[in-house]
């Protein structure tokens, strides 16, 4: 049996400072009741992009939509830059992996541009693999970049293979058929937080994988939103339902289908499972996705898992 953990917690939004301090909470939290892993929601640090939908931010060059963003910019994690460090401390303190959604700046991209990234690090502290999200959903795409295949890895966490995808991206068929291949049995769906985003497809791809998932969902209240974000008071008020922006939703099924945490809304706190690796065993008995349900010799999957970026020659055909 192994413990895992959901952090459905709330972000200060664009504070990534007060956000990395919530998350290292925690994630102390979490080795304190000897959670092997603790998952976090999308792009959690330092917050998923509510306001876009929100301030009708697809108008062109509209000023209040650029502050915005230049704060989200600034905000935004850089991996290079230590970021992640306290995080890394903590897990490595705790004894326990993190799954965490950030807001990358990704300086091999010139850092001006933000992706949805799902960060993986080890009990050791370690980061393991960065994720970057292939296709940002809808308005997502006025304020992240297109990522590659370079983050979909799979990462042994005891007796299970964890693989990380980002919202939609649990809905990409061959997306979920590269990590299957390589074994996944603990699927990880990192969600911005809302129940009609995780109450379905956590059962399907469970029953699809014959896995245990995991959907980590954040929650967002209007008083999540300090009062240093520009433009605040134009789009916070509007069309709260309950009090939250998004809701949590964050559950747990079992390799069969059934419920083994039923989605949790409106309600934070880190909430605990344990998952036990023989029902992967029972249920692949009658269905294996990669193995004997796979059909190589008619279907076939290529991968490719090049970090996607600018090379540059030195003069002699070189990099």
């Amino acid at each position: 049996m192994m413990r895992v953990a959901i952090a459905q917690i709330a972000p200060v939004l664009l504070d990534r400072d007060s956000t990395t301090q919530r998350a290292v909470e925690a994630i102390e939290e979490a080795g304190k009741s000897e959670c092997s892993l603790v998952a976090f929601g999308e792009t959690f640090l330092p917050a998923y992009p509510l306001w876009l939908a929100r301030q009708d931010a697809s108008r062109f060059d509209a000023a209040d939509v650029k502050d915005v963003h230049a704060m989200y910019l600034d905000q935004a994690v850089q991996i290079g830059a230590g970021h992640l460090e306290p995080i890394q401390d903590a897990a490595r303190r705790a004894g326990t992996n993190v799954a965490i959604g950030i807001a990358e700046r990704a300086e091999d991209r010139g850092g001006h541009t933000i992706y949805c990234s799902a960060v993986v690090i080890d009990d050791g502290g370690h980061i393991r693999s960065v994720h970057r999200k292939l296709v940002p959903t809808y308005e997502e795409r006025l304020a992240w970049g297109a990522g590659d295949g370079h983050g979909l890895r799979a990462h042994r966490i005891g007796p299970f293979t964890m693989g990380v995808l980002n919202c939609w991206e649990n809905w990409m068929p061959l997306a979920r058929s590269a990590l299957h291949a390589q074994g996944v049995d603990l699927h990880v769906a990192l969600w911005p937080g809302c129940l009609r985003l995780t109450q379905d497809i956590t059962r399907f791809v469970a029953k699809e994988s014959r896995s245990f998932v995991v959907s980590a969902s954040a929650i967002i209240r209007p008083q999540d939103v300090p009062e240093t974000v520009p433009h605040r008071e134009s789009w916070i008020q509007n069309g709260v339902a309950d009090g939250c922006f998004y809701d949590g939703g964050s559950c747990i099924a079992a390799p069969d289908g059934s419920w083994l945490l039923e989605p949790v809304v409106a309600r934070e706190g880190v909430l605990i499972a344990e998952i036990d690796p023989a029902a992967v065993l029972t249920e692949r008995q009658n269905f294996d996705p990669s193995g004997h349900y796979a059909r190589p010799d008619v279907l076939r999957l290529t991968v490719d898992r090049t970090r996607r970026g600018v090379s540059f020659l030195d003069g002699t055909g070189h990099e």
